[in-house]
Formats: C-alpha cells, sequence, structure tokens
C-alpha cells in the first residue's frame, strides 16, 4: 500500500496537482451530453423516437469525427485542436438547448447533436497521451507509467457516473436545459483551461518535415482485436443499461435504475485504482485473458436475476471486471502503435467503445421489450464471451519493441513546474530514443543511438506511449 501511494505521488509530481483536476472536469460534459440530450429533447418534444434520433447522431457524430481530432492532436498539437474543439462544442451544446426549448424539428435538432458529437474534445484520450508522454519524457519506470493509466481510468469512470447523475439532479429538481447548459459552460471553461495548461508543451504535434520524413506503416493486428474488444465492451455497457433498465421498471422501481448503474461505476473506478498496485509480473496478455473471464463469469447470473436486491449484487460485483478491461485494452494499444499517430490511436479506441454502446444499447432495448431483461443481458454475456474469446486468439507482444528514431511529439520540452504556456518552436523536434527508456546508459536529448536514425527521419514499426496501463514484465 505504502509503495502503491508513493508511486502515485510520482504520477501527480510529473502531472502537477491541477492537470488531473482539469481533466476530469472537462471530461464531465461528455458523459453529460449523451443523457442529457435524450432527456431534454424528451421532455420538450414529447416524443422518445425523436429523442433517440437526436442522442442517436450525437454519438455517431463522436465516433465518426473522434478520430479526425485525434489525428489532428497528433499533427498539430492538443493545445489548438482542443481549444477549437472546446469552442464549437460549447456553442453546439448551447444551440442543442436553444434548438430543443424553441420546438425545432426533429432534422435541425439531429443536425445540431451531430455537431455537438463531432466536437467532443476527447479529454480522456488526449489526457493519457499527455500523462504517459510526460512520464516517459522523465524515463519513469513502468510501474509509473501504469500507475498513470490506471489513474486516466479512474478518472474516466468517475466522470462516467457522476456526469449523468448531474443531468438526473439537475432534471429533477430544474429542468434538462441546466444539466446541458451546465455541460457547456463546462466544456468552455475546463476545456480552454487544460488545453493551456503548460504540460500541452509536451504534445505539441509534429512539425511538416517530420511528418513528410515518416512512412505511414500499417497498424498491427493486435491494434484491430483490441479495437474489437472495446467495441465489444461497449456493448455490454449499452446491453448492462437497457437490462437494468427494463427489470427496474418490470420491478415498478425505474428510479433505481440510475443507482444501481451508478454502483457499477463505483466498484469499476475503485478497481481501476487499485490495479496500480498490482505486481509487474502479470504482463497485459495474462491482464486481458483474466479480466474478459471475469467479465464473462460476473455477468452471467444476470440472465437469472428477478428482483432488486441480487440485481444490485450482480451487478455491483460485475462492476470490477469492467475497468482492469478497459485499462488493459489502452495499454495494448498504446504499446504497439506508433508515436506520431497516438491520440489518433487512442481516439479510435474510444470511438470504438461508444460505437459498441449505442449499437448495444438499441438491440437490447429491443430485445427486452420482446423478450424481458433476459433478452438484454444475454446481449452483455454474449460480447463478454466474444471479448474473451479475442483475449485468447491474439498473439499480444511480450515486451515493449525497442524503436530506434521514434518521434515523440516535444519530447525536449520543458516540465510542468517550468513550461510557458505557450508551446516553444523546439516543441516538436524529435529525439531518437525509444519510449520509456529507463536502462543505465540512457541516450541524452538530442543524441543519435548507434544506427538509430537522425532528428526527422522516419521510423517504420515505431512503437509508442499511450492511454490505458502500460505494465512492465508484459
Amino acid at each position: 500500500m505504502v509503495g502503491t501511494v508513493k508511486t502515485y505521488r510520482q504520477v501527480i509530481a510529473l502531472t502537477g496537482p491541477l492537470l488531473p483536476l482539469l481533466s476530469f472536469f472537462a471530461r464531465l460534459p461528455v458523459a453529460m451530453s449523451q443523457f442529457g440530450s435524450v432527456l431534454l429533447v424528451a421532455e420538450t418534444s414529447g416524443s422518445l423516437a425523436t429523442a433517440g434520433i437526436v442522442g442517436g447522431t450525437l454519438s455517431a457524430g463522436q465516433v465518426v469525427f473522434g478520430p479526425v481530432l485525434g489525428r489532428l492532436a497528433d499533427r498539430h498539437g492538443q493545445r489548438p485542436v482542443v481549444l477549437c474543439a472546446a469552442a464549437v462544442n460549447a456553442v453546439a451544446t448551447a444551440g442543442l438547448v436553444a434548438g430543443a426549448l424553441g420546438g425545432l424539428a426533429t432534422v435541425p435538432l439531429a443536425a445540431i447533436g451531430a455537431v455537438t458529437g463531432a466536437s467532443v474534445p476527447l479529454i480522456g484520450p488526449l489526457a493519457r497521451t499527455r500523462s504517459v508522454a510526460l512520464a516517459h519524457r522523465a524515463k519513469s519506470d513502468e510501474s509509473v507509467v501504469g500507475a498513470v493509466h490506471s489513474l486516466e481510468g479512474t478518472l474516466d469512470e468517475i466522470s462516467f457516473v457522476f456526469g449523468p447523475a448531474l443531468v438526473g439532479l439537475a432534471a429533477l429538481v430544474a429542468h434538462p436545459a441546466v444539466a446541458l447548459g451546465g455541460a457547456a459552460t463546462l466544456v468552455a471553461v475546463f476545456g480552454a483551461a487544460y488545453a493551456l495548461h503548460p504540460t500541452a508543451a509536451v504534445t505539441a504535434g509534429s512539425p511538416a518535415r517530420e511528418r513528410g520524413a515518416r512512412v505511414r506503416v500499417r497498424q498491427p493486428r493486435v491494434v484491430h482485436a483490441v479495437r474489437g474488444s472495446l467495441a465489444l465492451q461497449g456493448a455490454m455497457f449499452g446491453a448492462c443499461q437497457a437490462g437494468i433498465a427494463s427489470l427496474t421498471a418490470q420491478l415498478g422501481v425505474p428510479g433505481q435504475a440510475g443507482v444501481v448503474y451508478a454502483m457499477m461505476g463505483v466498484v469499476s473506478a475503485v478497481t481501476g485504482l487499485a490495479l496500480g498496485a498490482l505486481p509487474a509480473r502479470f504482463g497485459l496478455r495474462m491482464r486481458w485473458r483474466a479480466a474478459t473471464a471475469a467479465a464473462l463469469v460476473l455477468s452471467t447470473p444476470l440472465l437469472f436475476t428477478d428482483s432488486l436486491l441480487p440485481l444490485y449484487v450482480v451487478v455491483t460485483v460485475l462492476g470490477a471486471a469492467y475497468a482492469p478491461h478497459l485499462i488493459t485494452a489502452f495499454a495494448l494499444t498504446e504499446r504497439v502503435v506508433e508515436p506520431a499517430r497516438l491520440a489518433e490511436s487512442m481516439a479510435f479506441a474510444a470511438s470504438s467503445l461508444v460505437a459498441g454502446q449505442a449499437a448495444a444499447l438499441a438491440v437490447s432495448g429491443r430485445l427486452a421489450e420482446a423478450y424481458g431483461p433476459a433478452g438484454a443481458f444475454a446481449v452483455a454475456v454474449g460480447a463478454a464471451a466474444l471479448c474473451l474469446t479475442l483475449a485468447l486468439v491474439t498473439t499480444v507482444p511480450s515486451a515493449r519493441p525497442e524503436a530506434a528514431g521514434a518521434f515523440i511529439p516535444a519530447q525536449q520540452s520543458t516540465s510542468p513546474s517550468d513550461a510557458s504556456g505557450t508551446c516553444d518552436t523546439t516543441a516538436g523536434a524529435a529525439e531518437p530514443t525509444a519510449p520509456g527508456a529507463t536502462a543505465p546508459g540512457a541516450i541524452a536529448p538530442g543524441a543519435t543511438a548507434p544506427g538509430a536514425s537522425a532528428p526527422g527521419a522516419s521510423a517504420p514499426g515505431a512503437t509508442a506511449h499511450g492511454a490505458g496501463g502500460t505494465y512492465a514484465g508484459r
């Protein structure tokens, strides 16, 4: 326990105490906008179908344009991309509120919803990318990098518990418009604050000369397998939401649905934070298989749950399997992608999760209507089984490959304590050392290793650092 606390102190020393706080509040609007838009449109239009269409276009916008924003962040740096996205998202969210209150027709509302989703700043994936870049720049060991990802995963989980809860509270005491108005304010204020934080210099993007010199390599198969695994994880979320809503309504206590789902999120967040204490000998392949096996075993009792107390117990325990899978999936992505494509890859992974959740929510909702709660829960169990299958058949690298000449954005930038508020002209310089190198004799900034590419040269197959739980000895 003492060692774990010391490790997390090292993480805060890397990021500064303010960055995690800013990124947390900047994440909340993502968790609030989906649920808030559905409640708002249902309240103002009186049509659940219209609400579903608007909520669906919002999700679609995020799924389609999330990787685009990630790629832009890789190329031009997080600061300008997040500033622009936060501004557009705040205006679009406010426009959605105004349109719904003004009785706008379904098609225009859906279009605004799509813009709202497309402009989500993706603080979660970008914060992972930035924090891990800070850890690698400081040549921290893998236990610290792993704690970085556990912390980021926990912040995600907490935001997705409190976000919908805040929407529900605002709708209960006032109106859903208040919740979405609050989301617009949060993204404008804290999105901008996150973008302007001095640590943005470590993710300043790659200069045009570096982009022209590099050869774009094909993503390894494990990346696509992990994206599929995350989509299936999203399917579990969506199916559980539909099943919980169906069962609580059947029992005559629909108000309990949000509380039950929140309990799952709380346990998941606590488990994610505890992963920082897991010994390094438990590699990513083992963690992936263990987490997906646990999800299958712990979700199966949902098929036989027909009363409120067992529902609370089963869903709460099931939450312990979710954070380990999410953190491990992002870690696997982080290990094998090019550093120059890290934000794009993290955004793609997050979009896969959202896509799976939206699709499963639609399908399992219909199954719940036709066959009862068990119909929806069957989707969750089936998705867990497919997740485990992917984990068993996918070849996972046993260690982080060395990357000669790997490009790491702004590797020579200053630390949070002395970085300036704007990116300097050196903020995109390449350093040819491998990400996370900590061994004695590590190459000094600006030096070229024997046989390594010179700064600015391409590094086909270079691997990266990223988001979601990296650990030594995998």
